[in-house]
């Protein structure tokens, strides 16, 4: 019953503007079904053929976010269910994703990932790409920028986690309008601080269904 309270924890101090993604990459699908019986619909996955392989076996009402880095010549495989996409970053991959989207005669959900962490391998648009991106991408019929997603460099150090999230919210503040409503960022370990400066979508596995084994 530890997914079960570990969820219930977490949600009940959410602010109600914030959207709670469960972590579920490397879990069995009976640790997920734990999490989905307990009330969670939303799930996490880095992989794309994990992501196939839960999708076609769990319920069909769960609501699937690709959070990893997405090759495009693997789009193909999540493009007839995928709900969210958070990882966009570049234009070559949205392209991808609107020719898949309109070959399954869908509109996909995208937030474009911006590069705010210090280490050089994180992925995303730079700040200064953002808008230029935006405008591009909403040349494409079947894709559907909703947000940014970030993730801030793996450090303890606060300060420097809020200076990156807040650079990320004051690029958001920028073009935010009535579809780009999503601000992902903040983990397990920061999504505390990621609210405190906006985050409107937090992406936590270990705080719900214990630490991955290695």
């Amino acid at each position: 019953m530890a997914i079960a309270s570990n969820l219930k924890e977490i949600k009940s101090s959410l602010p109600k503007e914030v959207t709670l993604v469960a972590v579920s990459k490397t879990k069995p699908n009976t640790t997920i079904l734990e999490a989905y019986q307990a009330g969670q619909r939303i799930f996490g996955e880095n992989k794309v053929q994990e992501l196939a392989q839960k999708a076609e076996k769990l319920p069909k009402d769960i609501a699937w976010h690709m959070i990893g880095h997405l090759q495009t010549n693997k789009v193909k495989f999540i493009a007839p269910f995928v709900s969210l996409i958070h990882g966009v970053d570049s234009l070559k991959l949205l392209k991808e994703i609107n020719k898949r989207a309109e070959q399954n005669n869908r509109i996909i959900d995208c937030l474009l990932q911006v590069h705010i962490a210090t280490e050089s391998s994180k992925f995303g648009f730079g700040i200064e790409e953002v808008e230029s991106a935006l405008n591009k991408a909403n040349k494409f019929q079947n894709i559907k920028i909703v947000g940014l997603m970030g993730m801030a460099t793996f450090t303890d150090d606060t300060q420097q986690l809020s200076q990156e999230f807040k650079s990320l919210k004051t690029v958001f503040d920028s073009i935010k309008n009535n579809h780009i409503t999503t601000i992902s960022m903040g983990m397990s370990g920061d999504y505390n601080l990621a609210i405190k400066q906006g985050s409107t979508m937090i992406r936590v596995g270990s705080a719900i269904f214990g630490h991955r084994k290695k």
